[in-house]
Parts: C-alpha cells; sequence; structure tokens
C-alpha cells in the first residue's frame, strides 16, 4: 500500500478534525488539571476523535492529560498521534523552567533520534498516556526554527536519518505503529525526508494560513503530492495569531510580532468584516481545504475554545468572501479553497 493510501484509510472523515495539545501542556498559561478535563470531555462530546499530543508539550503534562481521559475511552473510537526524539527523565534540579515554566514538570531533557531513542520515545509516550498503542508517530522538531539544539537540526537529521526513520518504518511494518512522519513548522525537513524514507504523513504546522501560505502552496504542496505523502495540517491560527491572540508562531520570540504579519491579519479583518465572516471560521476552514491535507489539528484549552472551533468548521461562508481575497492578493491564486467557496 502506498503511503498516500496509508494515510488516507487511515483518517476517515471523523478523523479530519482533530484536537491538538500544545495548550494542554501549559505553553501559554497555566491550565489546571479539571479544566483540562472539561477541554477534552467537551471534545469528545462534540465529535472530536483525533487528538495530536507530544511529550515536549509542558515535558509530559500534555500526555498525561490527554491519556487521564483517553484511556478511558474504546480504543477503536480515536486515533492519537505523538512525536518521537525527546526523551525525558525525572531531576530534582531539573532545566524544565529553561523550556516550559508554566508546566511544573519534574523532567529534564534528552534529545535523541536514533532507533533505540524513538522505540523508547513511543514507549514512554504510551506509559504516560494509559494506552497500548499508537497510531501515528511525527519525529519531532528536526527544523531549521527549533532553537533548543545543542548541535543544529541539520545534524540531529542527520541520526534521524540513519535510526529514526528506518525504525519507523519497520514499527509500521510490524503493526506497532500504523503511519509515520514528521512534525515541523518549516518546509525543508518535510522536502528532505521525503527525499530519503518512506513517510507517509506529515504535520505542516503553521505553514499553511491564511497569513502564510505561499511556500506551502508552490513548494511543498507540489512536493509531497509527487511523492505520495499527505499532510495533517496544524496551527492554522499562527497559534493563535490569527484570531487576535499576542503571539505569532511558536518559540522563546514569538512575543515579537513580524509588522508585516500585524498588517496582513488587519487587512484579512477588515475583508471579513465587510463579508459578516468570522475571521477564525474562515482561517480554520482555509486551512482544513488542500487535497494534501487529511487531516486539521487545532489546539485548544478550554471546552469553550474548542467548541468555537469545531463549529467553525460547520459554519457556512459565501464564496464572496473568498473572491474577495483573491482578488486583493490577500490569498494565493492557486490557494485552495473550502468546499461551497467556490
Amino acid at each position: 500500500m502506498s503511503q498516500d493510501s496509508r494515510a488516507k484509510a487511515l483518517f476517515k472523515p471523523e478523523f479530519r478534525f482533530g484536537m491538538g495539545g500544545v495548550p494542554l501542556g501549559n505553553e501559554f498559561n497555566k491550565i489546571l488539571d479539571r479544566d483540562a478535563e472539561e477541554a477534552l470531555a467537551a471534545a469528545w462530546d462534540l465529535g472530536v476523535r483525533y487528538f495530536d499530543v507530544a511529550p515536549w508539550y509542558g515535558f509530559g503534562l500534555s500526555e498525561r492529560r490527554f491519556g487521564h481521559f483517553l484511556h478511558n475511552q474504546r480504543r477503536d473510537d480515536f486515533l492519537i498521534s505523538s512525536k518521537v526524539g525527546k526523551l525525558f527523565k525525572a531531576s530534582r534540579d531539573n532545566a524544565r523552567e529553561d523550556y516550559f515554566p508554566l508546566s511544573d514538570s519534574p523532567n529534564d531533557i534528552i534529545f535523541d533520534y536514533t532507533a533505540d531513542g524513538v522505540r523508547r520515545s513511543i514507549e514512554d509516550s504510551l506509559q504516560r498516556m494509559g494506552l497500548d498503542s499508537l497510531d501515528v508517530a511525527f519525529v519531532h522538531d528536526i527544523s531549521p526554527d527549533f532553537a533548543y539544539f545543542p548541535n543544529g537540526w541539520e545534524e540531529q537529521f542527520a541520526i534521524a536519518e540513519k535510526g529514526a526513520f528506518p525504525a519507523l518504518s519497520r514499527m509500521r511494518d510490524e503493526g506497532i505503529i500504523k503511519a509515520w512522519g514528521i512534525g515541523v513548522n518549516c518546509p525543508e525537513p518535510i522536502l528532505r525526508v521525503i527525499d530519503v524514507a518512506d513517510p507517509d504523513i506529515c504535520l505542516c504546522a503553521r505553514q499553511y494560513s491564511l497569513v502564510d501560505h505561499k511556500n506551502a502552496v508552490e513548494e511543498v504542496f507540489p512536493a509531497v503530492r509527487e511523492k505520495g505523502v499527505s499532510l495533517v495540517i496544524g496551527s492554522a491560527l499562527n497559534a493563535g495569531f490569527v484570531s487576535g491572540s499576542p503571539r505569532y508562531n511558536y518559540g522563546p520570540k514569538n512575543h515579537e510580532i513580524p509588522t508585516d504579519a500585524i498588517a496582513k491579519r488587519e487587512a484579512l479583518r477588515a475583508v471579513a468584516a465587510s463579508h459578516g465572516v468570522d475571521l477564525r471560521t474562515a482561517a480554520l476552514q482555509f486551512s482544513a481545504a488542500p487535497d494534501v491535507a487529511v487531516a486539521l489539528v487545532v489546539g485548544a484549552s478550554s471546552a469553550e475554545q474548542i467548541s468555537q472551533d469545531y463549529n467553525s468548521m460547520q459554519a457556512k461562508i459565501p464564496a464572496a468572501f473568498w473572491d474577495d481575497l483573491r482578488a486583493k492578493g490577500l490569498i494565493e491564486q492557486a490557494a485552495a479553497i473550502p468546499d461551497g467557496g467556490d
């Protein structure tokens, strides 16, 4: 079975809208356990059945919270993806505050993209979540934007090319996981991995939003289409920026918002207001529209937020709105628009 066939068979219609785990790892704000549980319960009640987490999110906190809820659900009813490449060890004198000061984690991090490391990572994730299997494993953050590698992302990628990538292909063939790929915020690693390995699906985060999508349309999408690799689209709101949050994407300097991004958001807001369209709704639907996308995953920190995101996916947007965005050069001419907007 080809890579895209595996991914498309895995991401059935009920799994095409997913909840991401960044906010519940206390990335942006300190979230209480009971609020995290309410957010997950609300997602489940709405019909959300795809969940994407990572050991990195809160140094294990996000996985523990998702697992606390999901281990009580029937395993065949949901799809779960997590990440590999980062291991943790408990340490009284840990450096957690340098990475996730709001997480209260007792852990220190070890970067490990070897074959043994990714097997250990999956085992650790399953133990943290209380689950017996992982559907998709994304090799995490081997990307130019990741600021914490001691020796640069390309050296880590080279380790993964010899270790993580073939190991994950073997684990897929053995049935330990159902699919694998990489999860990154920049295009270069995706373009590279599809040439040197056989991933099924990649998590393409922050690269296909209303604010920033030109490179994805022109380079990433044609390349993965040619190789038969599918995408999960993440961070459609650029870490909440599109919907008004005081940050742009991720990392220690995400409070330094580029002026051109602010200007584009204002232009998008003006067009949305003139058509009576909610900009967050438009942004989510836009990011879910490409033919290479098998799922959209959105982060949420509360029951209200995941409910709003879910309802945005059901809303109708007039075709004239998309026409206006194209006419004003605010979306690429070749960008896909949601069904019903033709």
